[in-house]
């Protein structure tokens, strides 16, 4: 046993099962290379300022949950809570926005971290595919990113999330809202700290999960008899395209994301055999980022979908994905010609595309069968001094038993027959 374990609420991905997080991330991914969304990768770390300004200082995951730390030279620095910030930040200081083409289309994939109390479904390292679209205020955006997130889902077999989609209105709105909603509140039974979170950013307390606060809400002002023209009109574009495309979705006029950045359109998407922790993806618009953060005017919008809850939602609904054989071909070889001969070949079928492995450590032909049924191999290729001074190896289908010899230099060519 080692000294060390990883740290409470974090986990290790280790095969077979990291294969799965591995297609995940693909399938979440696949859709979005094909709609123009160009990869970036940020540091795992930033300045804790860039979250405190743009998630909101007043939100749980600055006040509580950031992993934040001083560096040797001063520097405040927070290990990343979620994606958008930072995407956001090396977009602006790339003058990618400054290149012509708007919106600038962006996908990215990474650990993020998040000091909570750990239980199934939440931990305190998670892994996330996100996309953001930066600098265009466009509903046929916002329609878009939901289309590739449903896209995404669909191709992985999922068929039990819902979308919940809403509108968190605009600067002209949502103020005269948030003066209603303060009103509301200020009348409630609620503690200290939610009356004080009520004052600095009162739609943080509609999503505040305690049923002591939520029971408290049936009677809360709804944001949508609150909206401008202008607001409206935009929502209601957006629910016509999704409607268009095909992608079911659910009208939830009290969705409120729990960062504060967010305007105009609002989802989430959520697997309801998940329990408790039934998010499994969300985002939306958030125009007034960028000038928070020190940057100029662009409108944006974008979502960031859980690579861990999506896998327990797979099998939540019992979804076995098709995954490719790590070894398609192991090799055994019997004496210390047939290893040189047979090692060249594996390298050979590397090189063709086929996935093959090798006898390591010079085991028995017993001991090294019993490593080529592990590794799932179809075919295991075996030869010995004999075979080889015959000029043949010997073919074995894992799955028939059948064996057949085939000439060495033919084996290769063989087997991307067979194999296809």
């Amino acid at each position: 046993m080692s000294t060390f374990k990883a740290p409470k609420g974090t986990y290790d991905l280790i095969p077979p099962d990291s294969a799965k997080y591995l297609a995940v991330r693909e399938a979440i991914a696949a859709p979005l290379r094909n709609s123009g969304y160009g990869y970036i990768e940020t540091p795992g770390f930033e300045n804790v300022e860039l979250f405190a300004r743009g998630v909101g200082e007043s939100t749980d995951i600055v006040t509580k949950e950031m992993y934040a730390f001083e560096t040797k030279g001063g520097d405040r620095l927070a290990l990343r809570p979620e994606g958008t910030a930072s995407v956001l930040r090396a977009a602006l200081e790339a003058n990618l926005h400054k290149a012509g083409n708007l919106p600038v289309k962006l996908w990215y994939s990474g650990s993020y971290y998040r000091y909570e109390r750990p239980q199934k479904g939440r931990y305190r390292h998670f892994s996330q595919v996100g996309a953001e679209a930066i600098g265009a205020e466009d509903p046929a955006l916002d329609a878009e990113l939901l289309i590739l997130a449903d896209q995404a889902y669909r191709s992985l077999g999922l068929s039990n999330f819902r979308i919940l989609l809403n509108s968190l209105g605009d600067k002209e709105c949502r103020p005269v809202y948030r003066t209603a909603l303060q009103d509301f509140l200020r009348g409630l039974d609620l503690d200290e700290d939610t009356l004080r979170r009520a004052e600095i950013n009162p739609l943080r307390v509609l999503d505040d999960k305690r049923e002591s606060v939520q029971k408290q809400l049936g009677d809360a002002p709804l944001l949508r008899d609150y909206l401008c023209d202008a607001c409206k009109a935009y929502h209601e574009e957006v629910r016509e395209l999704i409607t268009a495309a095909g992608v079911a979705f659910e009208d939830d006029p009290k969705l409120v994301r729990g960062l504060d950045y967010y305007t105009r359109t609002t989802f989430e998407f959520v697997h309801d055999g998940l329990g408790s922790q039934s998010a499994v993806g969300g985002g939306g618009r958030y125009d007034g980022l960028s000038e928070m953060i020190g940057g100029p005017a662009l409108p944006s919008v974008g979502w960031a979908l859980g690579v861990d809850r999506t896998v327990l939602a797979l099998e939540a609904e019992g979804v076995e994905l098709e995954l490719p054989a790590t070894t398609s071909v192991f090799a055994v070889p019997l004496g210390e010609e047939a290893r040189r001969v047979l090692f060249a070949k594996v390298t050979e079928l590397r090189k063709n595309g086929i996935a093959a492995d090798f006898s390591y450590g010079g085991k028995g032909l017993k001991g090294a069968m019993k490593n080529a049924n592990r590794s799932g191999a179809r075919y295991t290729v075996v030869a010995g001094e004999r075979d080889l001074a015959e000029g043949v190896v010997q073919l074995k289908d894992m799955e028939s038993g059948e064996q057949t010899a085939v000439g060495v230099n033919e084996i290769v060519a063989e087997l991307e027959a067979r194999l296809g």
